[in-house]
């Protein structure tokens, strides 16, 4: 008898926005009146687009409404290769949606949300089939966005971490700290509600992506000055004080303007205590050079698809490999409009290698 193949699906879960930005670099004031360039977007839904672009199996599950808008968004992610079957439609809520201004130069972007009362924030943890979601799942990956839309979103965040581990899922989480979403305990200050909150989820992790900031946060201690990187101390204090969490990712990004940035990534083996960063040149990192940004938002998620692709793809899973994979991949998806990295695996690679850096494809 031939032996079960692997599991390879990978299962995100979040919600799914409609993005409403504003041509080219304008203000609202100059847009409105006018036409606003509708997308999709949603940090899960970002990691799960970008996981199919790449080869991977990806699932994304969350909570929509029933009315033709969202039947033309599940349309689009099936046209991408995402898998929306366990997608949970229901007569409460709404569509989130957000604006964006693009930022450039010394101006910074700006988002206003208009989320409240989504489907996928009323909808309690027994709403979704998680015998159905993880049946031959391999890896959940799930952000820190998600429980902070509310508190039905964070017991369904909880629900569907427990479900995942009792399976013996690997999971994924991306702090994606958001102030401004961290607003239903009206009592509690964002940070604390975030840390009270996520601190009950992180005993499930395996791999945590996120800054010193978060690290400070969630430990509820600052960081020691030392002349170590400061990323490496704190993921390592990270580690000390959750032990099941055996790898930590960072992006590694230098903001010069809204426009101009610099990127790269890192990621920390608990086990050996050693740390990987990318890309190098000669050894030394030397972080990609983005002067013209096309889009800024989906590049955090961007690097955590890659960073999943690649551990969980055999020839590119050695650490320093996954992290440059995962740093090429963020870099790529700078350079295109719309939170959806679009990005190939033989691009990435080709990113990886130094070949057609900026070249026109003949």
């Amino acid at each position: 008898m031939n032996p079960p193949a692997p599991r390879r699906r990978i299962v995100t879960f979040g919600e799914i926005m409609g993005r409403l930005t504003t041509p080219g670099c304008e203000r609202f004031q100059q847009a409105i009146p006018g036409s606003l360039n509708v997308t999709l977007a949603g940090a899960e839904v970002n990691v799960a687009v970008s996981l199919a672009q790449l080869g991977g199996e990806a699932s994304f599950v969350t909570a929509m409404p029933q009315h033709a808008v969202a039947d033309a968004v599940i349309s689009s992610l099936r046209s991408l290769r995402v898998d929306t079957q366990h997608i949970v439609r229901s007569p409460l809520g709404r569509l989130g949606l957000f604006f964006l201004e693009k930022g450039i130069n010394q101006r910074p972007a700006n988002v206003i949300y208009d989320r409240a009362g989504s489907t996928v924030s009323l909808l309690p943890p027994d709403s979704y089939d998680w015998e159905a979601i993880f049946a031959d799942a391999s890896w959940f990956h799930l952000s820190g966005v998600t429980p902070a839309i509310s508190g039905i979103a964070a017991a369904v965040a909880l629900r569907a971490m427990e479900e995942a581990a009792g399976r013996g899922l690997t999971i994924s989480f991306d702090m994606n700290f958001r102030s401004r979403l961290w607003q239903w305990e009206p009592n509690l200050p964002p940070r604390e509600l975030a840390a009270r909150t996520v601190r009950e989820l992180l005993p499930m992790v395996n791999l945590f992506i996120g800054g010193p900031d978060d690290v400070s946060l969630l430990t509820g201690t600052p960081l020691a000055e030392t002349a170590e990187d400061p990323r490496i101390a704190a993921a390592r204090q990270l580690t000390k004080y959750f032990p099941n969490i055996s790898q930590v990712a960072m992006t590694v990004r230098e903001t010069l303007s809204a426009s101009h940035h610099r990127l790269g990534g890192m990621l920390y083996n608990a086990a050996g205590e050693t740390a990987f960063q990318a890309p190098l040149k000669h050894g030394i990192p030397a972080p990609y050079d983005m002067p013209n940004l096309a889009d800024r938002l989906g590049g955090g998620d961007a690097f955590a698809a890659g960073l999943i692709f690649a551990l969980t793809t055999p020839e590119l899973a050695d650490p320093q490999t996954a992290v440059h994979f995962a740093a090429a991949a963020s870099c790529l998806a700078h350079s295109m409009e719309g939170d959806f990295n679009l990005s190939t695996r033989a691009e990435v690679e080709a990113l990886m290698q130094g070949v057609g850096a900026g070249k026109v494809n003949r």
